[in-house]
């Protein structure tokens, strides 16, 4: 695959570092709690054959610094408003949406507050702790999180996370799309400074994020609910199934676990690719003219 284009936008008190692949209709990937758009690319490499592909540093995140203090309550408005932005920059008419983990949270208020700028948006396994029967449980544990952080450091957190939350298999991609070592070193060095920026600040926000609820309703043939064929048994496709549930959606599996993304991206890129061509479909959209040219590439 070709190298990506890319670009910085400056917005509201930080600065977006964004990628851009492929050419044809725009679709946005929001990145995980890791915050970079690097774990992305493989699959938005497949995605670029049918789409014209952005993915970006979540703000305070890699290369996106922030350039004002940070406000808890506010970070996932602030950053659905970011995305919008970059909407707004690149693409001149709606664009598809995906986001996991931490993006899905990202995506959902995304489509909440500027559907018109949306086709369809496409939310994989959102920590939605706020939605479920034992929230209250569930928010408990991430208060109990950030406190393990502050007084035991990352790594102890770290096994905290896991083994509550059950993430288990494989999390690496396939060997034919791994880093050369200089550029996975680089990225591990950003995760390793993002895992910081998560635990101050995201760690307890987005999992308590309210979505409105009345307003998912209304433009709920625009949303895709998904899980990982792999973790239904696991915390992080219950979110989802509630959500569904509430909405009256019907959930759609992609391949792998939660981050099957990373694991399967050609096949995830391939199953994400289906569901939207379903339900374009379903929608009817005009289709002709929703290409995203930008001069603004570096």
């Amino acid at each position: 695959m070709r190298p990506p284009r890319h670009g910085t936008l400056d917005v509201p008190g930080a600065r977006l570092y964004y990628e851009v692949r492929g050419y044809g209709p725009p679709m946005l990937c929001i990145p995980t709690g890791n915050g970079d758009a690097t774990p992305l690319g493989p699959l938005a490499d497949s995605l670029a054959k049918h789409y014209t592909v952005i993915t970006y540093d979540r703000r305070g995140f890699s290369r996106s610094p922030v350039f004002e203090p940070t406000e808890d309550h506010r970070r996932v408005d602030v950053d659905a408003h970011d995305a919008r932005l970059l909407v707004d920059h690149l693409c001149d008419k709606p664009a598809e949406v995906f986001g996991t983990c931490s993006g899905g949270i990202v995506a959902l208020a995304l489509l909440q507050a500027h559907p018109h700028r949306l086709h369809t948006v496409v939310v994989h396994e959102p920590p939605l702790a706020s939605i479920l029967p034992d929230a209250e449980q569930w928010l408990a544990f991430y208060d109990n999180l950030y406190l393990t952080y502050r007084e035991r450091g990352i790594d102890a957190a770290r096994e905290v996370f896991r083994d509550h939350v059950g993430l288990e298999g494989e999390t690496r991609p396939p060997k034919d799309v791994q880093l050369p070592p200089d550029q996975l070193e680089q990225l591990l060095a950003r995760l390793r400074r993002n895992q910081v920026f998560w635990y101050e600040h995201e760690t307890r926000s987005f999992p308590a994020y309210r979505p409105d609820l009345t307003t998912l309703r209304r433009h709920s043939d625009q949303l895709v609910l998904a899980g990982g064929t792999t973790s239904r048994e696991q915390y992080a496709y219950r979110p989802n199934m509630e959500l569904a549930r509430l909405l009256g959606l019907t959930m759609v599996d992609l391949p792998g676990g939660h981050v099957g993304h990373v694991t399967h991206p050609y096949e995830f890129a391939d199953r994400l690719v289906d569901t939207l061509r379903g339900k374009q479909r379903t929608t009817q959209p005009s289709r002709n003219d929703l290409h995203c040219p930008h001069p603004g590439y570096k």
